[in-house]
């Protein structure tokens, strides 16, 4: 298939594809944050490549949107998202400081081994929703002291909570929940003093607006087919009122008949009573 097929429909994997462009490129200034969720919300509402082409036609990579030739061979699956999220390497940062302030690690952005974070008087945000990790395990050391740390995770990751909480709160409802096959794991320790460290799960915005979308398909899916069936109702209902019109007629029809044949009749017989007079039988 070339790419002057723009009527071919597009994957969930081509719009994932155009997304990631769409993070890069909010990563990288190219993009703000209202062009970005209005791009994002086009390409999942995308349904042809010639729809999801000029999404990222102005931006550097913008032919990754191309319509892909079709191989008449079964290639071997592909590895699992996560095989191509655990890098290996060095972390893009290691560690993170708030005092009386605050701080954010979040979007595209590598999880080191070890990653370690202080607050104090302030607060912090670790978004791993859309990271990359540089080992199968990575450690987020959180230490907290009168001010609190966020750690935020996506669905699928194996978190383990060792962290220890004086006078504070150190969030444990996630350690445990198994992961998925091939996704890492992430050790979060510390220690939080007179403050808190709070651990959740939460679905990337991509992820929301894809899971809205389907929903949205599917409601639509779900008022066309009760759309269906009232307009089936409607027909067998007209299609029962028509015969019953047409039993009535055909009644209406044998009634008149019925009527002719019982007025030929008695003419005949005035007739013959007629003709009997004339000639003087009675």
């Amino acid at each position: 298939m070339t790419d002057d097929a723009p009527e071919l429909r597009a994957s969930d994997a081509d719009r994932e594809r155009v997304a990631e462009v769409l993070r890069d490129a909010l990563a990288e200034g190219r993009l703000d944050m209202a062009e970005f969720e209005e791009r994002l919300d086009a390409t999942y509402s995308a349904r042809t490549y010639g729809e999801l082409a000029p999404i990222t036609r102005d931006l550097p990579v913008g032919t990754a949107v191309a319509a892909p030739k079709v191989s008449m061979t079964k290639e071997p699956a592909a590895a699992g998202e996560w095989a191509g999220r655990i890098t290996g390497g060095e972390g893009s940062s290691s560690w993170a400081v708030a005092v009386m302030s605050g701080f954010q690690r979040k979007g595209r952005w590598t999880v080191p081994r070890r990653f370690n974070s202080f607050a104090f008087w302030g607060g912090g945000e670790i978004d791993l929703r859309e990271a990359l990790f540089a080992d199968g395990e990575v450690v987020i050391n959180c230490v907290a002291v009168m001010g609190g740390i966020d750690v935020i995770v996506p669905p699928g990751v194996e978190v383990i909570v060792r962290g220890v909480g004086v006078m504070g709160d150190f969030d444990h409802r996630e350690s445990g929940v198994p992961g998925d096959p091939g996704a890492p794991r992430v050790v979060v320790t510390g220690f939080a003093f007179w403050g808190g460290v709070g651990v959740r799960r939460k679905l990337t915005r991509a992820e929301k607006l894809r899971i809205r979308e389907e929903r949205r398909q599917e409601k639509l899916e779900r008022r066309a087919a009760r759309q269906e069936l009232r307009a089936s109702s409607r027909d067998d209902a007209a299609e029962d009122h028509l015969r019953m019109l047409d039993g009535h007629r055909d009644m209406l029809r044998e009634h008149r008949e019925t009527l002719r044949d019982e007025r030929r009749e008695q003419r005949e017989a005035r007739r013959e009573e007629r003709d009997r007079r004339r000639r003087g039988e009675d």
